[in-house]
């Protein structure tokens, strides 16, 4: 499995590095107030790329945080639970205490 999955990492970075190769052309990228930024087309593409990214993971990040809170309660709560059934198991494994006697 390993070898499949290294054989396909390098197939794709292979196509990646062609792709890059083919595309060092310079473009213009027009913004609003007539603000301009040049560079090659493949460097402009893998900013906005990992800018996309970036925002996907930030986005995210308010859900798993609220997972992760959700989660750690209710494995206190399970463990809460273990202890009680452990302490009701306990309780039915031990005799029954005697009452205590009086003498008259």
């Amino acid at each position: 499995m390993k070898i499949v999955l290294r054989i396909a990492a390098i197939i794709l970075f292979i196509l990646f590095f062609g792709f890059a190769l083919k595309n060092t052309q310079v473009v213009a990228l027009r913004y609003f107030f007539d603000y301009e930024m040049r560079g090659p087309l493949v460097l402009l593409l893998l900013g906005f790329f990992c800018g996309g990214a970036a925002l996907g993971i930030l986005a995210m990040l308010p859900t798993l945080l609220r997972h992760r809170r959700e989660l750690a309660r209710q494995q206190k709560q399970i463990a809460g639970l273990e202890r009680d059934r452990a302490a009701q198991m306990q309780a039915r494994v031990q005799p029954p205490q005697p009452d205590s006697v009086t003498n008259k």
